[in-house]
């Protein structure tokens, strides 16, 4: 392992390129070298992701359509086909699974990857690029590091098709002038009180006195902020992800006022929802809605039973009455149902009891 001796642990992260819309070229090759945006078609749909035709117009994901469209209005909009796109991750997971025992996947187009113990990660980690771009003709680019953070990051750093490796030190100082949003789980308002603090760059943050960062943030936060800037990190690479709660939500073309139409669209929420629990045999305690008003303020409730549920005749009058108690006071832009506190159920009987262990 010429190079990677000094390493406790050797870490991948697989990142497909431009997933969804290198999928959809596989299918529609016609459209290869155009600004091509998989978007829903709704007046406040978003951006799922762009060909990097379409980046070059400064279109990306997360960003609503109608701009997209004002961006790059020579752009081929196609409508996201989920379905697809679970069955090439499949394909390409598939693959990866037959060089790596223990893969941790993360959504549909990336993973981690534990290669400690390989005889040769990097040489590892091209043959899977390379088999899955003449079995799939799908393209991804690998970082390899010493912990997830690393990997990650790494991973993102020559799109398309990079392959970088990098230790914590040079991860620190390749990134060090990178503004703080760069690191995975800091997220933009972090991000934003953070450049109230005086702390623009990844450096900056790392450097930061521990007690400055505890003051403003808290100890607990504080001290993983730095830690991120700092490339620290000890996750293990997991292939059994712990998903401990479940959601539906849907923006609305028009904000909604009329609560017998909200309650309506609750229900519907709640069977989509409920039959998703009942396929996976799991039941929660918390069921909670989510409203977001048509000032983009976001409010939730929550009411946790005695018991786990799966079934819409159990989720359903809880979700109603949370929403009438709240009875939002203004137009309703978005409305969502969420259960918590997942766990395995018996499937049987209005009760759901959990498993014995």
């Amino acid at each position: 392992m010429a190079g990677f001796e000094d390493w406790l642990h050797i870490i991948g992260h697989l990142d497909m390129d431009a997933f969804y819309v290198s999928v959809e070229l596989r299918r529609r090759p016609q459209l290869r070298g155009l600004p091509v945006i998989v978007a829903g078609s709704g007046p406040r749909a978003v951006v799922t992701t762009a060909s990097y035709e379409a980046r070059q117009f400064g279109v990306g994901s997360a960003m609503p359509a109608a701009r997209a469209r004002r961006l790059c209005p020579d752009g081929v909009f196609l409508s996201p086909d989920f379905a697809y796109y679970r069955e090439a991750s499949a394909e390409v997971m598939a693959i990866v699974r037959a060089h790596v025992e223990t893969v941790e996947v993360i959504g549909l187009d990336e993973a981690f990857l534990e290669l400690t113990g390989l005889p040769a990660p990097r040489a590892a980690m091209r043959r899977v690029r390379f088999e899955i771009e003449q079995a799939s003709g799908l393209r991804c680019s690998i970082g390899i590091g010493p912990n997830k953070l690393v990997a990650k990051v790494a991973s993102d750093a020559d799109k398309p098709r990079g392959f970088v490796v990098l230790t914590c030190e040079q991860a620190r100082a390749r990134f060090g002038s990178a503004p703080c949003g760069l690191m995975p789980g800091i997220g933009p308002k972090t991000a934003e009180r953070l450049r109230g603090s005086g702390i623009d760059t990844l450096a900056q943050l790392a450097a930061a006195p521990l007690e400055t960062l505890t003051e403003r943030f808290g100890a607990r936060l504080g001290a993983d902020l730095r830690r991120r800037a700092r490339f620290e990190d000890d996750s293990p690479v997991s292939e059994q992800r712990k998903v401990v709660s479940e959601s539906r939500e849907l923006t609305f073309d028009h904000d909604i006022a009329d609560p017998t139409r909200l309650e309506s669209i609750l229900d519907d929420l709640v069977a989509r929802l409920c039959d998703a629990l009942t396929g996976q045999r799991r039941g929660g305690r918390t069921i909670g809605i989510k409203v977001r008003l048509d000032d983009f303020s976001t409010h939730t409730r929550a009411r946790t039973l005695p018991e786990p549920v799966s079934s819409a005749d159990r989720v359903g009058p809880v979700a109603r009455e949370l929403l009438r108690r709240f009875a939002p006071g203004r137009p309703v832009r978005l409305l969502g149902v969420r259960v918590a506190g997942l766990e395995p159920t018996t499937g049987v009987g209005e009760e759901q009891l959990p498993l014995a262990v």
